[in-house]
């Protein structure tokens, strides 16, 4: 079996993180990636020594590639080709007919919000991709959530998948964290609307918290606006926008953290919340996705509704109470032994791999 990702290759969150992850699984001789621009996965890749092909498109409208994509995914007599992202998924749609390989999909968002906020170009960018997840031989979700999801849009349910994102523990012994003599919060997510900061933001300035600091890591479109909504609620002060920071400097920050938070107003799985459990730190999030899975109940952290700021503002009180009397580290415990246990990317590997065998089998 052998088999290609694709992806445009500018990833910078949870689905780079998920496509290098499962790579480094895979022997070289069985899964390769390709990738139409040498950005942040690429480099990411090489540092795993994942074999790695650059095929350049100078926009999204440049087709030029397609030819180039034939060629190589026919030539090097690839089994499978595994497309993540719409303009993956889109590039492959147009050349389908003329490849010898099964194509899989991983779905890591609600293809009817990845282009929100984009107008008329996004709702034909939005149509594109759902035709594009119709015409592959198999689709991954990344949760039980996106499979329903999925078959509400009119995708057939016997060529849907799920396989939940795992990541590597570390298993070995941590020290205990000295408590931060300021309650100490981080979040790390692009900065875009879909991400709800605003209504992180809304719901800081109305908590009981008389000081902190939050770390906002990520960058995105929304800096300018998000800075100034933090001064218009008058709580930059203790705000730090860091923008963006490799995996070593996240995992560093996080550690140093005594919570971190998730206000998205769509997930499937993320990644950065199986990334806090493994520095053993709790955390705050929207109910999005399955992430009842890893907060089934207040022992791991909390779990409030989407987009309701008066419950946000309450977690984050009860939170900051929690730190005061040294409740927060058993919840980091607790929290770590749940996901090292149920999300092990050894885990995500081979259901991964079971799925091509799968679709392998099929005619």
């Amino acid at each position: 079996m052998k088999v290609l990702h694709i992806n445009v290759g500018a990833e910078n969150g949870g689905g780079k993180t998920h496509i290098i992850s499962l790579l480094s699984q895979f022997n070289s001789n069985e899964a390769e990636l390709l990738v139409l621009e040498d950005g942040i996965v690429a480099q990411e890749a090489r540092a795993l020594n994942i074999k790695v092909t650059v095929i350049p498109q100078t926009s999204r409208y440049d087709l030029s590639v397609l030819k180039k994509i034939i060629v190589f995914i026919n030539k090097n007599n690839f089994d499978l080709v595994h497309t993540h992202g719409p303009r993956a998924n889109f590039l492959i749609n147009k050349i389908r007919n003329k490849l010898n390989a099964k194509w899989v999909i991983t779905v890591h968002s609600n293809p009817k919000l990845d282009f929100m906020n984009r107008g008329l170009k996004g709702k034909l960018f939005t149509f594109l991709n759902l035709k594009c997840l119709k015409k592959a031989d198999a689709l991954i979700a990344v949760t039980e959530n996106f499979k329903k999801m999925l078959i509400e849009y009119g995708l057939n349910e016997k060529n849907i998948y799920v396989v939940y994102n795992g990541i590597i523990f570390d298993d070995t012994p941590i020290k205990k964290r000295n408590k931060n003599s300021i309650f100490t919060m981080s979040y790390v997510a692009r900065l875009h609307p879909i991400k709800g900061h605003s209504l992180l933001f809304k719901s800081l300035s109305k908590t009981n918290i008389p000081n902190y600091k939050l770390n906002i890591i990520g960058d995105g479109d929304c800096l300018s606006q998000l800075k100034k909504e933090a001064s218009e609620l008058k709580i930059d002060s203790f705000i730090h926008f860091l923008g963006f920071k490799n995996r070593e400097e996240i995992d560093q920050l996080v550690s140093e953290s005594d919570i971190t938070l998730l206000s998205s107003y769509s997930e499937s799985f993320p990644l950065v919340l199986l990334e806090s459990a493994n520095q053993h730190v709790p955390f705050i999030s929207t109910a999005v996705g399955d992430v009842h899975k890893l907060i089934p109940n207040e022992k791991y952290g909390w779990l409030v509704p989407i987009d309701n700021q008066l419950a946000y503002t309450k977690a984050l009180d009860d939170a900051y109470r929690s730190w005061l009397d040294d409740t927060l580290i058993a919840k980091g415990e607790n929290i770590y032994k749940l996901a090292s246990t149920n999300f092990s990317l050894d885990k995500l590997y081979q259901d991964t791999k079971k799925i091509y065998l799968d679709v392998l089998r099929k005619e």
